[in-house]
Parts: structure tokens; C-alpha cells; sequence
């Protein structure tokens, strides 16, 4: 079976592989879009988990054919390895990255207990019994290290496909180059960055690991964190958090795609919130703080305070005065991707790396926010109510229009 992708161009799928794509499991991911509301902001990141998947099963299969004209014996575990890269998303839920990671409603996508349930029934018959716990086990941080580190490790399948995949829909043009590709070598069992070949060392292999984690970065900065994205998921994920308390049953989710969720929500209680979204009536930045104004200790202790379903609703209705609709979200802490990657000598990245990476490691940490979102026209007094809360003033103040100016703020 051959399909052909915009980003890898054809790829080729072996009999089991079909047979697992054609599954129920897999084409709901169709319906699940790779970067949740970040189509709000950039209007071509409509692209899903689906597309994502097989992306991720291309670059696999090309890992696994350039560790293959090394010399390094695959052929054992490549049906487990490509399998395991096509299902490593088959649990997603919609807009699943924010519900689990930000506001903790679920556990995550890649825990054993969501994973194992989706790989019965029609995978379980495509793949086997004895590949189906192989694939579970490399999914779940089982089977050799180095099959592992290709599904799920630092420089993987995963990442080396949705970096070109949402730059390239959100129409940015930032990439590495494919010769990453070629530094990839196995070491003690475990995938490595060759840093040197011939005795000679290798900068630019360092240097283009570099580069990938600039690229993150990038992204992370540029699309997956941005405050408009942030504002309509913390919407979805109020108005879940309504319906939960209401009696909704969470597991639900698991079987929706991204266009049943208003809906859903709507039928149990959180219909303005749900048809606001649709609408992309978002709420705006009442209060902010960042990284500049919170020492690290306690950006994890907000995380975690916010990171409560009770708690965190109980704050929004603090802050609301009865009047506005309030939405607050908290971003955990977060770092580089691991500046700890193994390199072929045994040594690790920070001590290797010819480009200072400090810089990196900086703006990942200053990427941390504190928002409260608010209907448009409680703005100021919600701020002034959640200034008072957490006892610092807001380092956003919204920009009001310039009498003398005829361009307005949209967003």
C-alpha cells in the first residue's frame, strides 16, 4: 500500500500496517486535529493525528533503514518499531495536549492504562498477540532501549515529523536538515548522536542537534504556547471542567473527535462557552505573569495549586465577582526537550556542544505564563480582582485603541 504525503512524500505500508490504519481506532484520528485550537490562530494548522501518524511511521522506517546500511541488526524489531510509531497516538483524545498537560483532566495519552485498551480488538487481530505486547511495551517504556528511543526518546520519529509537519502548516519556514539523518547511531544498546567518526570529532553533528532543538523551541514559542490558542482551549477546558462537575462522564472522551466536543458539552450545561468557541468569540488576557516577575519555586507551586479541577474553578469564581466569565490556566514549568541526549563518546550535551545552549535553556524556562482570561467587558475589573489574589500586579495591560490611530487591536 502506497499513500502519499505532502511532507515525506510516498510512503509504504507492509500488509500489517494497512490492516492497522484501516482500524476504527486509527481513522478517528482523522478527526483529531495535531495542534488543537491552534487553527484559530493559524488558520492552516488543520492537519490531524492521522496525518501525523503516518509521518511519524515514514521517518521510522527511514531510522530504521539508516541504522540497517550501518550495520546495525533492525530486522528483528522493525515490525514492533513501525508498528508502535503508526499507534503511538491511537489514545489521543481532542484537544488532548491541554486537557492532560495543562489542566490535568486526564491522565496522559501515552500512560499503559490509556494505551492498553486501544490495542485490543481489531489492532490486536492485525497485529498478534506476541507483536501487540512487543508494540505496548516499546509505547509504554518497555523492549530494548534503542527501539524505544526510536518511537519515544529525544531525537525520534515523533519529533523529527511534527517539527516539519506544523511548521510547514502553520507556514512557517524554519527546518533541519536531513542530515540528522546520518548522525544517528546505536551505542551501549541505546540510540546516540554520533559526534565522531575517524577519529575526528564532529561539530556538525552538535551543531544540528542544536539546531533541532532551536526549532522546538521555535514552535513552542511561536505556535504550540501561543495566547490565543491557550485563551480557546482554556475555554473547551472550563467548560469540560463545568460539565464534569456536573455529573459528565470524562471517559467519554475517548472515543470523540475534535467536532463532537461542543456538541457534547453544549448537551451537558456549557453551551455559551461551547458555541463561543465555535465562533472564535474568545475570552481576552485580563491578567498575566511570566517567568520575568515569578522566581521558579513558585511558578511550580501556581502549577500545581491551578493544576486542582476544584481548586482552579473555585479561583475563577473568586475572581469572576458573579459577573464575568473567567478562565484561568497555569503552564507547568517547562524545559528544553533533554539537553541530556546521549552522544556516541558516552558524554552528554551541555559539555559537548561547540554553540552556547544556556540561551535555549533560558527561554524555554521564560515561556512559563500564569493566565486569567476574561469575557471582554469585565476586563479591568477581573485584573484588578486577580492582582489582589495573587499579590502581584499583571505585566500584561491591554492596549486601548489610539484616538489618532485607525488601527485597532483584533486579537
Amino acid at each position: 500500500m502506497l499513500i502519499r504525503d505532502p511532507i515525506h512524500g510516498d510512503i509504504e505500508l507492509t500488509g500489517i500496517q494497512a490492516r492497522l490504519l484501516d482500524s476504527a481506532a486509527m481513522q478517528r484520528l482523522r478527526g483529531i486535529r495535531q495542534l488543537g485550537a491552534a487553527y484559530l490562530v493559524y488558520p492552516g494548522c488543520n492537519h490531524t493525528r492521522f496525518e501525523h501518524a503516518l509521518g511519524t511511521l515514514a521517518v521510522a522506517q527511514r531510522l530504521l533503514d539508516t541504522l540497517a546500511a550501518r550495520g546495525f541488526p533492525v530486522a528483528e524489531e522493525r515490525d514492533a518499531v513501525c508498528a508502535a510509531a503508526l499507534l503511538h497516538d491511537v489514545a489521543c483524545v481532542p484537544y488532548g495536549h491541554f486537557l492532560e498537560d495543562v489542566l490535568g483532566l486526564i491522565p496522559a495519552h501515552d500512560s499503559p492504562a490509556r494505551l492498553a485498551p486501544k490495542l485490543e480488538g481489531e489492532i490486536a487481530s492485525a497485529l498478534g498477540r506476541s507483536l501487540a505486547d512487543r508494540v505496548l511495551a516499546l509505547l509504554t517504556g518497555g523492549g530494548p532501549a534503542w527501539a524505544r528511543a526510536v518511537v519515544a526518546g529525544v531525537v525520534d520519529a515523533d519529533m523529527l515529523d511534527y517539527l516539519r509537519r506544523d511548521a510547514f502548516h502553520a507556514g512557517l519556514t524554519h527546518g533541519y536538515d536531513d542530515r540528522i539523518f546520518r548522525y544517528l547511531t546505536v551505542v551501549g544498546g541505546t540510540l546516540a548522536v554520533e559526534v565522531e567518526r575517524d577519529g575526528l570529532h564532529r561539530p556538525d553533528a552538535i551543531s544540528e542537534l542544536v539546531n533541532l532543538l532551536r526549532l522546538r523551541y521555535y514552535l513552542t514559542e511561536r505556535v504550540y504556547c501561543h495566547h490565543a490558542k491557550l485563551a480557546a482551549e482554556a475555554m473547551l477546558g472550563k467548560a469540560l471542567g463545568m460539565a464534569v462537575a456536573a455529573g459528565y462522564p470524562v471517559t467519554r472522551l475517548h472515543d470523540l473527535v475534535d467536532a463532537d466536543l461542543p456538541g457534547e458539552l453544549e448537551r451537558a450545561g456549557a453551551g455559551s462557552l461551547a458555541r463561543d468557541f465555535v465562533r472564535r468569540r474568545l475570552l481576552k488576557r485580563a491578567y498575566v505573569l511570566s517567568a520575568r516577575s515569578v522566581p521558579a519555586p513558585q511558578r511550580a507551586s501556581l502549577a500545581a495549586y491551578l493544576g486542582d479541577l476544584d481548586r482552579r474553578q473555585q479561583v475563577e469564581a473568586e475572581l469572576s465577582g458573579g459577573r464575568a466569565v473567567v478562565a484561568v490556566t497555569c503552564l507547568s514549568p517547562t524545559r528544553m526537550k533533554d539537553p541530556g541526549v546521549v552522544l556516541s563518546n558516552g558524554s552528554l550535551l551541555p559539555g559537548e556542544a561547540p554553540l552556547d545552549i544556556s540561551a535555549l535553556e533560558a527561554g524555554y524556562e521564560n515561556l512559563w505564563r500564569l493566565y486569567v482570561f476574561s469575557s471582554a467587558e469585565h476586563v479591568a475589573e477581573v485584573a484588578e480582582a486577580a492582582a489582589a489574589y495573587f499579590g502581584r500586579d499583571s505585566e500584561y495591560h491591554r492596549p486601548r485603541a489610539d484616538p489618532g490611530c485607525k488601527i485597532t487591536p483584533v486579537i
